[in-house]
């Protein structure tokens, strides 16, 4: 093309903008739970059915009502099922962090979430039948059911205990904060296992001596004590995931992961001097 003087006129050209690149797809929760290990989807799914047992006993105690205390109430069924489903849960993430072998890790959870069923099942099934679970030896059938609690007592001791030295023999990996985390969570949940055995101990001691009233009294100043450091595992570790997912530097992340460590401490060491003096 030509201009009025005889020149041609440039050229015009048309800037083509490159083609945008295609976002990167993230993965949904289905991804993610297809990418679990099938023995963590059997624990997880397990933990969850504890824990809608917990809480549909809690229906029933709302409905049916009775007391909440004793040892024959639902606040068994509810408190047993919600702990022991929340435990599964956390122990099969938590020990993700582990250098475990997979294999030895697979057997292990897997063993431990049959023993979470056994214990909740054997305790729904006394609360439904209006008899105390643990320490009833009246007859043959209670005695079977106590001494099986007991014995699913026993092994989650040796589960958890191989979980917690496994966390000290070789740091475990993880976000900042983490190790930490996991190292002191299962120290404290060593010391909800060591005041269940003690209860178990001081009860079966009561019992064989022909004071089976005191047995079920006998383990209310452990409970609390119990109670706040069993979910040491759960709760230190689920901070540090929600530390390393915040803009704060390394250095107050770590403050915070001490911080939290120092207080479910002192928490623990008030629950146990509590339980010395009532003991």
């Amino acid at each position: 093309m030509e201009s009025r003087s005889g020149t041609p006129a440039p050229a015009v050209t048309t800037a083509v903008a490159p083609p945008a690149r295609p976002s990167p797809v993230r993965p949904g929760w289905r991804g993610a739970w297809h990418g679990v290990r099938p023995t963590e989807r059997l624990c997880h799914v397990t933990g969850a059915v504890l824990v809608l047992s917990g809480l549909a006993h809690l229906a029933v105690f709302a409905v049916d009502g009775g007391p909440w205390d004793g040892p024959v109430s639902w606040r068994k069924p509810v408190t047993f099922g919600l702990s022991f489903g929340l435990t599964l849960i956390a122990i099969t993430w938590v020990t993700s962090y582990l250098r475990v072998g997979t294999r030895l890790r697979s057997a292990l959870l897997v063993v431990f979430a049959a023993d979470c069923v056994v214990e909740v099942g054997g305790i729904t099934l006394q609360a439904w039948r209006q008899v105390p679970s643990h320490l009833n030896m009246e007859t043959g059938f209670d005695t079977a059911v106590s001494m099986t609690l007991a014995v699913g007592g026993g092994v989650l001791v040796v589960l958890l205990t191989v979980f917690a030295v496994a966390s000290f023999q070789n740091r475990p990996t993880g976000p900042l904060g983490m190790p930490l985390a996991l190292r002191s969570g299962f120290a404290i949940l060593l010391v909800a296992l060591a005041s269940g055995a003690a209860m178990i101990a001081r009860g079966v001691v009561l019992t064989r001596t022909g004071h089976q009233e005191a047995a079920y009294h006998s383990t209310a100043p452990l409970k609390p004590l119990h109670g706040v450091s069993l979910h040491a595992v759960l709760v230190l570790p689920t901070l540090a995931w929600l530390l390393s997912h915040t803009p704060w530097s390394d250095r107050t992340r770590r403050r915070v992961i001490q911080a939290a460590v120092g207080c479910y401490a002192a928490a623990v060491l008030g629950a146990g001097v509590w339980a010395a003096l009532t003991w």
